[in-house]
């Protein structure tokens, strides 16, 4: 099994290797090439001068390799990348995947909060448009298209939807229901979460999306220290703590306990102390938080600012506080059926019993 602590360099420093599957310049915090560690998908920067590299399916520190492991690998690129629409469009394009069997899309590839005094400090999510490796709006019959193909030729097991944030009172979110019901149609299996703003009536729009096929919810937050919210996601601030919590609240209703989460970037400037009793909170409420590194990635208004990582130090601290309050509860990433928490590729929590 990986130590946390190797983990936690690995998520920091990255790792040498061709990796065939890599995300970058998109929505959210990473930035990376995905690898499999031991039966552990993880999503490692791609970093030439880290001292972790993978040769021969083993993982070396330098030039020491690391005993105990089973096989370390770069995840192949799937099958389905190969694929086109009728009308052309690479289904690459439309939906990527992410750790080694989550497909993973962006629906809407643009945001209301992307304007320089209100977009996310860590997110790239209009660069991938503008660098023509994706679309700027993914049709509910070409994603049900993508997912049937991934499920039939790479074993895809769960399907993560995200969106950017519309100028709509649901945030975005009713396009996204629109969207997993035509996948839903298609692969009746395939577990599916959605990822969103709080809307403005929360109960009734999770209820739509569960009705169309929607296993889980991620309502991400980032911050949970409203002065670190104002200075890292601007726009995203002007949504109160309050109006997050109502809407947790409202999707543990529909959704049911853990099957609710919510990003947590370590390393944005909050007290470790003060970040880990607000996950507490968090698990209280039944919603899981998927505790995360900051890492500075290309094309966003931290790398221009000079932002830098964390410590691994403080990363391993709070990852094992925060999986000893999930294990405490009960709550297993994996038990939320689909999504970023269920993947687990670009948190350490995975290795720590979260």
């Amino acid at each position: 099994m990986v130590d946390v602590t190797v983990r936690a360099d690995l998520a920091l420093r990255g790792v040498r290797v061709a990796a065939p599957v890599v995300r970058s310049k998109g929505a959210g915090p990473t930035d990376d090439g995905h690898v499999v560690v031991d039966g552990v998908a993880m999503a490692l920067p791609l970093a030439a001068d880290s001292p972790w590299s993978i040769v021969d399916g083993l993982l070396f520190h330098d030039e020491d390799p690391v005993d105990g492991l089973g096989m370390v690998a770069a995840v192949d690129r799937p099958a389905f990348y190969d694929l086109a629409t009728a009308e052309g469009v690479p289904y690459e394009q439309l939906a990527r995947l992410h750790g080694s069997t989550v497909l993973a899309t962006t629906v809407v590839q643009t945001c209301i909060r992307y304007g320089v005094d209100t977009r996310c400090r860590f997110c790239a999510i209009e660069e991938s448009l503008a660098a023509g490796s994706t679309t700027r709006v993914k049709t509910p019959a070409q994603l049900a298209e993508v997912a049937e193909a991934a499920v039939r030729l790479d074993g895809i097991t769960q399907l993560v939807m995200t969106s950017g944030t519309s100028a709509a009172a649901d945030r975005g979110a009713r396009y996204l229901a629109r969207c997993a019901g035509a996948v839903h149609e298609a692969v009746p299996h395939l577990p599916i979460q959605v990822q969103c703003e709080p809307p403005a009536d929360p109960f009734t729009v999770f209820r739509d999306l569960r009705d169309n096929g929607v296993t889980a919810i991620g309502i991400h937050i980032e911050a949970l220290d409203q002065a670190v919210r104002e200075r890292w996601t601007p726009g995203k601030a002007e949504v109160s703590i309050a109006e997050y919590e109502h809407a947790w609240q409202e999707a543990v209703r529909v959704f049911g306990w853990n099957r609710v989460s919510t990003y947590v970037l370590v390393g944005l400037g909050e007290d470790p102390d003060e970040l880990v009793a607000g996950c507490a909170r968090l698990v209280d409420m039944g919603v899981y938080p998927f505790v995360v590194p900051f890492r500075p990635i290309e094309g966003t208004l931290a790398v221009a600012e000079g932002a830098t990582a964390p410590s691994p130090d403080v990363l391993v601290d709070v990852t094992g506080r925060v999986a000893s309050l999930l294990q405490a509860a009960g709550m297993s990433g994996a038990d939320q059926g689909a999504g970023c928490a269920a993947c687990g590729a670009c948190s350490a929590l995975s290795v720590v019993g979260g």
